[in-house]
């Protein structure tokens, strides 16, 4: 029988368990081994805020996220409700010759059984019952200006499509024009698909017209078939129920699109103007810019409404309608473009005073002339010491009379050497020049020049290696692009009477400019245009600004206006679309503007400074002949002037203008010059509108270059740079520099014919080219207001007073 007792045993004695490692007496090297390259999973880590959040908060959370969207969107779509809502402005475009935008709106409202009778062009308002809503109509020719005045003020546009013609190029001009001014909601259509024979064919052309379509606008994602009854039905509908996107620009200012113009019987009454109001509230102070007519005054702003069969009685009626919602205050803005002239004439005093005239005998280079009479701004002569000699030793060195012969003397510079900034390009100033070699701790030591023969004028060898040297150049553009800024002189032209408005810099990016130098040759309103020192807290003001007080948006008004010229009734065509756009504060006065010109991919050609160029900038169109230059910012804001825009560029265009505030997109265009192309105008580029500055110093550079004649390490004899011995001594302060980065200075001049040695700070090529660089301020031009049937001289200038 097995025993019931269970076995014992006893603990192992040669066995002992040892405590646990501490790991916070873990070295590094331990910590690193116990973990052996694994990286924390950090995905689980949440801010302190999600952590303590409960499932209720959450949920509360998105709800209020949900509330704040739906009255975001209310708040949007509330100028459209109600019986007195604002209607919605559909523009209808078409992109080819063979479709018709009033047939287009036909076919609309005929899918809603709504028969309204529809002008060929101008607009048409309609009622649609079925969703409470009003839309407004903008039927256009194929015109670029005239679809840019519909789109502009539209809260959406219909491209209308053919099925069976291509859109030329005066179609793609006004999509290109369009979306660069700014595009609300944009829908697509195409008329006349039933003509297309096969059925099998038209979803092959839908599927065409809507790759065509995308290749502008990625986000189109059907092509309407105005032929299709139930299409045509829920294009309405989105048209009645989409909330348009809007165009910023436009939104920040008040704007409308006028359905009325009441021509007075006289001059000394008021133009009246009807239309509702859009965007932010309408303000009695502020100027009003109408279409292409100009500026205005505001009078008074009268309430408008549509007659309506539920109104009481007609009494009432005629009551509101002369209700007078704003009348301008004191604090309305006047219609001066300037500054008073008497604000000026203390500083203009204290500028003839400046502008002294003083003998100079040297080029302006920085801040002063160098060589003049006054020369306490010239480095300390050096001193001739023994060689060997410490520059302990040195300080007691007083004069130069102990001894004849310069054999055992050296000349030591007790400021040393200056000190090259790195790269750039060489021609933009110290920035680009190139490293100095390794030299001995003694500076080098040159041999004395061989004789020096003047070369003869008459010589013939001498005059076909200038003809040669020069032959290397050939069109304007093409030259720019291969020598930009480079100019040679006729031998018989003095450089320093043809270039005395230049001046040299150390650095283009940060030497000083000094401005009175240029106040003699200033535009003569110059210092009466307006000037903003803080153009972002400036900015900040003025919009808001336009948020307080005014007349709602929404509310359809009469606005009388001051002094509007008689002349303009007789170009006024109701047909076109005519919009009208509050100004905000100092948006009439003239000032020196910047926008960002980039040029269009479709224009290869190179577009020349100061070329005349149509502009529309927001509401306003101008003539301008801008001048390019570089972008970026420089510490002393000087910017290099560029003669031409080349293809994939893009530059700075500056001149004087009314000025606009905010980012406000640009287009430039110029007139065809092929004849048949199909349009009348073509686009340059597209830009944006930047802060005005008349402190941005845009400098024309000119590159004088020479030919290295003989070379003896550093030293360098060069010609074809000037043709007489004063030009030489009048741009010796200048300092030289080469293609591959080596700088250096004028030491002497040789002969009577322009030839001089140079000391540069590393042995140069000889086939490297020698250059020294001159800069002028160059002035921005004033821009004209351009007109529909203005042309050449008869275009009004608005530098007029």
């Amino acid at each position: 029988m097995p025993s019931t007792v269970g076995s014992h045993s006893h603990r192992s004695t040669t066995k002992s368990s040892h405590k646990s490692f501490k790991s916070r007496k873990a070295t590094k090297g331990a910590l690193k081994e116990i973990q052996k390259g694994k990286v924390q999973d950090l995905s689980h880590r949440k801010s302190p805020h999600q952590q303590l959040m409960s499932k209720f908060d959450r949920r509360n959370q998105a709800r209020q996220k949900q509330q704040t969207k739906h009255k975001e969107h209310l708040r949007e779509t509330s100028v459209f409700a109600g019986r007195d809502g604002a209607p919605r402005i559909v523009a209808v475009i078409p992109l080819c010759d063979d479709v018709d935008a009033a047939s287009s709106i036909r076919a609309l409202s005929g899918s809603l059984d709504i028969d309204t009778p529809v002008p060929e062009e101008g607009n048409a308002r309609i009622d649609i019952e079925r969703f409470k809503q009003k839309v407004q109509y903008i039927s256009v020719k194929r015109g670029v200006m005239e679809c840019l005045d519909a789109a502009r003020v539209a809260d959406f546009v219909i491209f209308v499509l053919s099925p069976d013609q291509e859109v030329d190029t005066l179609g793609e001009l006004i999509i290109r024009s369009i979306e660069g001014q700014g595009l609300s909601t944009m829908l697509t259509a195409v008329q006349g698909l039933e003509k297309i024979e096969p059925v099998k064919r038209r979803s092959q052309v839908l599927a065409s017209l809507k790759s065509y379509i995308t290749h502008f606008h990625a986000d189109q994602e059907k092509v309407h078939n105005l032929d299709s009854r139930q299409e045509c039905a829920n294009l309405m509908r989105s048209l009645c129920t989409t909330t348009p996107k809007g165009i910023h620009w436009r939104d920040e200012r008040s704007w409308m699109l006028l359905d009325d113009v009441q021509w007075p019987e006289n001059e000394q009454q008021n133009v009246v103007v009807t239309g509702v109001i859009r965007g932010k509230p309408l303000k009695a102070d502020r100027l009003v810019q109408v279409g292409d007519w100009g500026d205005f005054q505001i009078e008074k702003i009268v309430a408008a409404p549509l007659e309506s069969k539920k109104r009481r009685s007609d009494d009432m009626a005629v009551d509101d309608s002369e209700k007078v919602l704003d009348t301008p205050t004191e604090d309305q803005d006047d219609l001066a473009e300037l500054a008073p002239e008497e604000i000026m004439m203390e500083d203009d005093m204290d500028t003839a005073m400046s502008v002294a005239t003083t003998d100079k005998r040297g080029v302006l280079l920085d801040d002063h002339h160098y060589f003049s009479d006054d020369e306490t701004h010239l480095p300390a002569v050096p001193k001739r010491l023994p060689k060997g000699t410490s520059k302990y030793q040195a300080a007691w060195f007083l004069g130069d009379d102990f001894s004849d012969s310069g054999s055992d003397f050296e000349d030591v510079d007790e400021h040393g050497d200056v000190a090259m900034i790195a790269p750039a390009l060489p021609q933009d100033g110290v920035e680009g020049f190139a490293p100095r070699e390794l030299t001995e701790a003694a500076p080098s030591e040159y041999p004395q020049s061989e004789m020096f023969l003047d070369p003869n004028p008459d010589d013939e060898g001498e005059a076909e290696q200038l003809a040669a040297f020069r032959a290397r150049k050939g069109d304007e553009a093409e030259e720019d692009r291969e020598f930009p800024d480079e100019i040679e002189l006729h031998p018989n032209v003095l450089a320093r009477e043809r270039l005395a408005r230049y001046r040299g810099l150390k650095s283009l990016r940060s030497s000083h400019w000094e401005v009175d130098e240029d106040r003699a040759h200033e535009p003569e309103d110059w210092r009466r245009l307006l000037q903003v020192s803080d153009y972002k807290a400036a900015r900040s003001q003025v919009t808001r600004e336009a948020l307080a007080g005014g007349v709602p948006a929404g509310t359809r008004v009469h606005i009388y206006l001051r002094s509007v010229p008689s002349s303009i009734r007789t170009s006024y065509n109701p047909a076109r679309p005519l919009n009208l756009f509050s100004l905000l504060r100092h948006e009439h006065k003239r000032a020196v503007v910047n926008f960002n010109f980039n040029l269009s991919s479709d224009f290869t050609a190179p577009v020349k400074s100061k070329q005349e160029i149509i502009m529309q900038c927001g509401p306003r169109r101008f003539i301008i002949n801008p001048i390019f230059s570089e972008g970026g910012n420089t510490s002393n804001d000087v910017h290099k002037f560029d003669r031409f825009l080349h293809p994939g560029r893009s530059a700075i265009a500056t001149f004087i203008a009314p000025m606009t505030w905010g980012s406000v997109p640009a287009l430039f265009f110029k007139p065809t010059d092929e004849a048949g192309s199909g349009s009348p105008l073509t686009l340059l580029g597209t830009g944006t509108s930047l802060p005005p500055s008349s402190n941005r110093v845009v400098a024309k550079r000119i590159i004088l270059t020479g030919h290295p004649y003989k070379i003896h390490k550093k030293l360098v004899t060069i010609r074809y740079m000037f043709f007489n011995r004063e030009d030489v001594e009048w741009f010796k302060a200048l300092q030289l520099w080469t293609k591959r980065g080596r700088s250096g200075f004028i030491k002497e001049s040789l002969g009577t014919h322009g030839y001089f040695k140079a000391t540069f700070d590393g042995k140069i090529n000889p086939q490297d080219s020698v250059g020294v660089s001159l800069y002028k301020r160059m002035w921005p031009r004033a821009a004209r207001v351009w007109s529909p049937n203005a042309t050449g001289d008869a275009v009004e200038t608005i530098m007029e007073d």
